[in-house]
């Protein structure tokens, strides 16, 4: 097994300074559970290149609320430096940790083109593609009060088919080589029951996915969740495998213990769907690995 999308730091915690000892650390927990490899893939929000390249993105939309939520989040997250983040983690690397150098790259409308152009002067060996925000709504922040009660007063199927088109766009734009936990919009259990919806969101999704040549992440994380099941559901990682998209597997950890999280349940799971071989990568290459 592989753990393909780890972080450094809890969400409510500010970025501190870390060194290959902690990145040693990560990679003796996954060896104890029986991971071969492990992808450090911190939000590209974590980092202040995303301010300076993007500036004030949030203030675009029109909700007033959701501005000054979303302005609070980056001045909180948006702190530390990709390029000292990336030397430490190649230097780990070079060390013989088991580890591959990566990023979350958190989806901004229309500018991912841009972003996709930014990222190729940095050495990594994979990023993952994710929607967390819809405009400025972070759908998925479940600690924050405003971006919750926005559930309240919009109509799910619209929100569902919103994240969906998103989807398809940062699937467009060769920015990312893993659609990490691409049905995140079920985070907290607000679930469509029009079954007709349901196939068109995971068609789209697992279509997109194929045509543009991406991986997807089968995640342990959504068991963290109030939606209680793994990333994707089973229909949606049915149709990635019919569509011949490659898996990758990953808990999504942002503590040391929760490294593998589960991962005997997603293990059960994938070799029921007959899956034997995980996608890796190097210099945003794939290759494939045993599970």
């Amino acid at each position: 097994m592989i753990d393909y999308h780890l972080h450094l730091w809890e969400h409510p915690d500010k970025a501190v300074e870390f060194t290959i000892d902690t990145l040693a650390q990560y990679c003796q927990k996954a060896e104890s559970l029986g991971i071969k490899q492990i992808a450090i893939t911190e939000h590209f929000h974590r980092f202040k290149q995303s301010t300076d390249w993007l500036g004030n993105f949030w203030t675009k939309f029109d909700d007033a609320d959701l501005y000054q939520s979303m302005e609070g989040y980056f001045d909180h997250h948006a702190t530390y430096d990709i390029e000292d983040y990336l030397n430490v983690a190649i230097e780990a690397k070079n060390a013989g940790l088991p580890i591959v150098v990566g990023l979350e790259m958190d989806y901004f409308k229309d500018s991912m083109h841009f972003l996709n152009e930014k990222l190729r002067q940095y050495p990594f060996d994979v990023i993952l593609g994710s929607v967390h925000w819809l405009k400025n709504w972070r759908f998925d922040d479940l600690y924050d009060k405003v971006s919750m009660k926005v559930w309240d007063s919009s109509d799910l199927e619209n929100i569902w088919l919103n994240y969906c088109y998103h989807m398809e766009e940062l699937s467009s734009s060769a920015s990312c080589d893993v659609l990490a936990h691409p049905d995140l919009i079920k985070v907290n259990a607000n679930l469509i029951k029009d079954s007709a919806v349901i196939t068109e969101f995971n068609t789209r999704i697992a279509e997109s996915a194929n045509k543009y040549d991406l991986a997807a992440e089968v995640s342990s994380a959504g068991f963290r969740k109030p939606v209680n099941e793994q990333y994707p559901s089973i229909d949606l990682l049915s149709l990635f495998l019919k569509n011949d998209v490659p898996i990758t597997t990953a808990s999504d950890a942002h503590k040391i213990s929760d490294i593998g999280f589960r991962f005997e349940s997603i293990k059960t799971l994938i070799r029921d769907f007959n899956v034997h071989k995980l996608a890796t990568f190097k210099n945003r290459k794939r290759q494939f690995v045993d599970v």
